[in-house]
């Protein structure tokens, strides 16, 4: 399995960082806070279920709030079909569409560079 990393943005302003870590140890996913938008108290959290906070949030499935953001049914049927990803390959699906096709202030934006 490939690390797949992915800047976060609320509202357009950058929040943090994303990543597909596939460690069985301490899991599959990790979602960190940027430090300059934690320290910023203007900032709101990116959902109910990530507050802010400065240690690493690690979680063994797809994180549920991230899952939210991705199309259903047909429409990822038809995502999956035009951009050659794998239906369960949901950091994929995210990476490729929710920079601009997600409803709401979090946008997902994926990036190697990191």
């Amino acid at each position: 399995m490939m690390n797949r990393k992915a800047k976060v943005f609320v509202n357009g302003r950058y929040g943090g960082i994303l990543e597909e870590i596939g460690n069985k140890k301490i899991g599959k996913y990790r979602f960190t806070y940027d430090n300059e938008y934690l320290a910023d108290q203007e900032t709101q959290a990116v959902s109910l279920t990530l507050p802010k906070r400065k240690k690493p949030y690690l979680a063994g499935k797809f994180f549920p709030f991230f899952y939210g953001l991705l199309a259903e049914g047909r429409m990822k049927e038809l995502q999956c079909r035009m951009l050659k990803i794998d239906e369960n390959d949901h950091f994929g699906r995210l990476i490729e569409t929710a920079e601009c096709d997600s409803i709401g202030a979090v946008t997902v934006k994926k990036d190697s560079n990191i």
